[in-house]
């Protein structure tokens, strides 16, 4: 053989090889990077469903300190509205004096009375809605905050 060809020829070999060598490589990252991405879309829907998690809990919470504040209300309207009936009956049809002024002043207690008591319901309400916002609601968060995103532990991932 011709010196001449030998030099040419090895280097054609050489560089193909070289050639072959780097697509590999370049398969191999494109495989690695396609992995990465798909942990990497995995972990975000794991946040994402924990942060919907969090607000439904949010959500849930809130409509029912509205319902009971809401139903707080209306069985008040019905109670002012049976109240003021029958305190209005007993002063339009009752001839005693005395009688009307004793009714007046039970009707004046049990406005007070009634008031202070629904008022008293809709504090306690917001209290307890307090009170489960931070105990509930502030523990989920923490355990959201502070959870892995694959769901591994510290210690697993040192292995």
């Amino acid at each position: 053989m011709n010196l001449t060809l030998l030099i040419p020829t090895t280097l054609l070999v050489v560089t193909l090889f070289l050639s072959v060598a780097c697509y590999r490589l370049l398969l191999a990252a494109r495989r690695d990077v396609r992995a990465l991405n798909a942990h990497r879309i995995a972990a975000h829907s794991a946040i994402q469903k924990s942060r919907m998690d969090l607000l439904e809990v949010r959500n849930r919470a809130r409509l029912l300190e509205d319902t009971v504040s809401g139903g707080a209300s209306a069985v008040e309207k019905v109670h002012k509205a049976i109240s003021n009936t029958t305190f209005g009956l007993i002063d339009h049809f009752s001839r005693d004096e005395e009688f009307r002024e004793s009714a007046r002043k039970a009707r004046k207690t049990h406005d007070q009375t009634s008031e202070t008591i629904y008022k008293t319901v809709r504090t306690t309400n917001k209290a307890l809605h307090i009170l489960a916002d931070t105990l509930i609601i502030g523990k989920a968060e923490k355990r959201i905050a502070t959870q892995q995103p694959s769901g591994r532990s510290n210690q697993d991932r040192s292995d």
